[in-house]
This record gives C-alpha cells, sequence and structure tokens, in this order.
C-alpha cells in the first residue's frame, strides 16, 4: 500500500474504540517495532529491486538493444512480491490501530485524543518509546514530548 493510501486509511481506524493512550501505544510497541523493522528492511529492498528493474530497462533501450532473458519476468516477480509482502505488513499496523507515516524511517502514528482534540502519538523505528505527539494537521517536525498531562 503506497503510504498516501495508508494515510488515508487512518479514517477507519480513528473511531473512540481505537484511540490509543500514551501507556497503550508504548505496550503496542513490542509488535510495532517488529513490525516496521521488518517494513523499512524490506521497503528498502524494494527500492533497490526498482533500481536494478530501471537498470535493466535502461540497457533494453540502448543501441544496439541488448537480448533480453528470463532476468526480467523474474526481476518483476520478485518486485511483485515485495510490494505484497509490504501490503501485507502495512495492513498489519492498521489493525493494531496506528498507521506508517514514512516507509524509509519507520515513522508511525497513533490516533489519540489530547485535551479534547484528535492527535497523534509519535514514533519512529530506532526510538525506544512512544514519547512524542503531535496535531493531526501537523507532522513530525512539530511534534512535542508527550506531558505528564498527557492521557
Amino acid at each position: 500500500m503506497p503510504p498516501d493510501e495508508a494515510i488515508a486509511a487512518v479514517e477507519n481506524i480513528a473511531s473512540p474504540s481505537s484511540l490509543f493512550t500514551a501507556r497503550r501505544a508504548n505496550r503496542a510497541l513490542v509488535l510495532v517495532r517488529k513490525i516496521t523493522a521488518d517494513i523499512v528492511a524490506r521497503y528498502l529492498q524494494l527500492v533497490d529491486l526498482r533500481a536494478q528493474a530501471r537498470a535493466a530497462a535502461d540497457d533494453a533501450d540502448s543501441d544496439p538493444p541488448l537480448t533480453r532473458d528470463d532476468a526480467e519476468p523474474a526481476l518483476q516477480a520478485e518486485i511483485d512480491r515485495a510490494v505484497d509482502i509490504l501490503r501485507g505488513l502495512n495492513r498489519e499496523l492498521l489493525g493494531i490501530g496506528c498507521v506508517l507515516k514514512d516507509w524509509r524511517t519507520g515513522l508511525v502514528d497513533f490516533p489519540a485524543v489530547y485535551k479534547g482534540r484528535r492527535v497523534w502519538l509519535c514514533w519512529r523505528l530506532g526510538e525506544p518509546s512512544v514519547a512524542h505527539w503531535h496535531e493531526i494537521s501537523e507532522g513530525f517536525a512539530a511534534r512535542r514530548a508527550i506531558a505528564a498531562d498527557f492521557p
């Protein structure tokens, strides 16, 4: 699932029963961390596979054209498998109730409510805990530390 689709999918998970507290988000990190690490690693592999496919296509367009063999269909099949795996992993995160915002860095947001308004709890792969939040209309650059009054 492309990142834009994942972000749009939040409308389906932001019901009151799927909102996170900071404590609940941190408990979910046990699984979210594993899935996100897998996504980042597989996404970088997909980027590499797509670069290989572009290079193969560029070689095929050379003059004189190179002879095509079975490598290109095999490469495309590998790309398709990688995309399917990434979609499945992203569905797992959505099933937990969080949204992957950046496939390369493993940025994940959890829907929450703070002072009566919807916000995102914000975590990035490599961080020890969910310790930041930001407004729905803002992004990573505007995140703030979770204060003691955050539910």
